[in-house]
């Protein structure tokens, strides 16, 4: 696999193998994408559409990227972290963004600080990695499970 850098990225979106919507150029960087929190929630307790959710310690929370993805067949990304806030002491775990795929993202994380962390809507929260497979997929995500194919705002498991 290849990662793509920033003008293939710019390039895979012109011909449409890629969709990312909103773009903001901004969050473009050199090897990938910056999405921006759209919504938060801690389970059973509360949410925010606007402003800000603090997360108290020991909590777990979930983010929904403002930008829906789109990847073609040929084109799968990862997720990470921005440092910026693993450096607060939030931590995740994601998934593979499969070929095939379109939707906005849920993101999962926990506060494991002493300390609260603000999330505020319209911020960056994690990078998108692109790569080019090796070849199209016989299936794609669409046309195997799809649990969260289309799904917009906050997902939890189904």
């Amino acid at each position: 696999m290849t990662i793509l850098s920033d003008e293939a990225i710019l390039s895979a979106l012109d011909l449409k193998e890629l969709e990312i919507e909103p773009f903001y150029r901004d969050n473009l960087t050199p090897n990938g994408y910056d999405l921006t929190i759209d919504e938060v929630e801690i389970p059973s307790e509360s949410k925010a559409t606007a402003g800000s959710l603090v997360i108290s310690p020991g909590k777990r929370f979930a983010v929904s990227t403002k930008e829906r993805i789109g990847c073609g067949p040929n084109i799968c990304a990862q997720l990470w972290l921005r440092t910026s806030w693993a450096r607060k002491g939030i931590i995740c775990s994601f998934g593979k963004i499969d070929s095939g795929f379109n939707g906005t993202l849920t993101l999962l994380g926990f506060n494991s600080s002493s300390k609260e962390v603000e999330l505020k809507i319209g911020e960056t929260f994690a990078q998108m990695v692109f790569e080019m497979m090796s070849g199209p997929a016989a299936s794609l995500y669409s046309e195997r499970s799809g649990n969260y194919q289309n799904q917009k705002g906050i997902t939890w498991s189904k």
